[in-house]
């Protein structure tokens, strides 16, 4: 693929919610702070990076940046080779402050746009089409077409860059409908069959599939597991498990997920049906808060004096999900229905992250009360 213009309504998109400059000069100096935050498209060379790709950086006029990789990919752009944007942290999460995208993003990554249309994915968020249409394009500056799209073909490449599945399992794990489609897309975006981006040497076969999925240090991996433990999963030698059923997951056997190198959890998923794959990473997902953004967390929470301490002793809190979640709030947002009523008023100033202010009092053995005396201390 040689030199491209992208789609102009995309990159208007972009140009709107990103500062053009900024991530040019986080690109310069690549920046491991916004990796994941942005990804920028090359026009003489068609192909999008990380923030951190070692490659030589293109000029400044060569470049054009986009909050999402679904942003990329939908204006022409395919993914870099040798970044390789699907191992980005929260690769393509989103961050914003819409309920009803974050639910969508949710729906989408567990495979609602594999079999289904965007009309019955807007019907379940309980919105039109045209909103919901409108809401990405605002949000996440594609269609959630493209980024149900974006999601199988990063999935997909991820899976030949780390697993030895065939390539018929790779499409059939990553959610396309048929090898033909898999291979035809693949072609369409990489000029080459998918078989012909898989570098490495096969291995002795191993038991289901082992993949790697980033997320945004700091992160307090001993706090996770022991609540992870106390609510009654199996965790064992710093390892969490789960049996996976055709009812709730779609197909039976069972998933592993230990802490590997910083920034990285390592999951090992055997299932009867590989289609499950997508659902079986999501939940995954939300279990242990891959997704969170603790930069955002604290600046949003530290604009309350009285959370500034807590903030800082325990940066890499994060909230365990839930395997099961047909909530109706972002988890992240959510108020515990158990938290001391007199605490409801403050939380408002915490949102969209009022769940991890609550998390932050009760690790700290702190109610209410003691976060209003704190305010008459500093007012005297």
């Amino acid at each position: 693929m040689g030199a491209i213009s992208p789609h102009v309504g995309v990159m208007e998109t972009a140009r709107d919610t990103l500062d053009q400059e900024a991530c040019y000069r986080a690109v310069l100096t690549r920046d491991a702070r916004f990796d994941g935050r942005f990804f920028g498209g090359v026009t003489s060379t068609g192909i999008y990076c990380r923030p951190v790709c070692p490659a030589r950086t293109p000029k400044r006029e060569n470049m054009i940046f986009y909050p999402t990789a679904a942003a990329a990919e939908e204006a022409g752009f395919r993914a870099c080779l040798r970044c390789r944007p699907e191992t980005a942290p929260d690769m393509g999460a989103w961050r914003g402050t819409s309920n009803t995208v974050s639910r969508a993003l949710a729906l989408i990554e567990a495979g609602a746009l594999d079999e289904a249309d965007v009309d019955a994915l807007a019907g379940r968020l309980g919105v039109g089409e045209r909103q919901l249409r409108r809401l990405f394009r605002q949000h996440l500056g594609a269609a959630p077409v493209s980024v149900a799209q974006t999601r199988r073909v990063l999935l997909a490449k991820q899976l030949i860059h780390e697993t030895d599945l065939s390539m018929a399992e790779v499409a059939l794990a990553s959610g396309f409908g048929s090898v033909r489609r898999f291979n035809e897309t693949f072609q369409s975006l990489y000029g080459r069959p998918p078989s012909a981006l898989r570098r490495r040497k096969e291995r002795a076969a191993e038991v289901g599939v082992r993949l790697g999925l980033s997320y945004r240090e700091p992160y307090d991996r001993e706090t996770m597991l022991a609540a992870l433990s106390a609510r009654g999963d199996a965790v064992e030698d710093g390892r969490w498990s789960r049996a996976l059923t055709a009812d709730i997951d779609g197909a039976d056997g069972r998933v592993v997920v230990a802490f590997g190198r910083p920034g990285r959890v390592e999951v090992v998923v055997e299932a009867s049906d590989l289609k499950a794959l997508p659902g079986v990473l999501a939940r995954v997902r939300r279990v242990f808060d891959l997704s969170a953004d603790p930069e955002a967390i604290a600046r949003d929470l530290s604009a309350d004096p009285g959370m500034i301490s807590l903030v800082e002793a325990r940066p890499g809190l994060r909230l365990p999900g839930a395997w099961i979640d047909d909530g109706q709030t972002a988890p992240s947002d959510r108020w515990p229905a158990d938290f001391e009523a007199r605490a409801t008023a403050r939380a408002e100033r915490w949102r969209p992250w009022r769940a991890y202010g609550a998390l932050h009092l009760r690790t700290a053995g702190l109610s209410a009360q003691d976060l209003e005396n704190e305010d008459e201390q500093r007012a005297a």
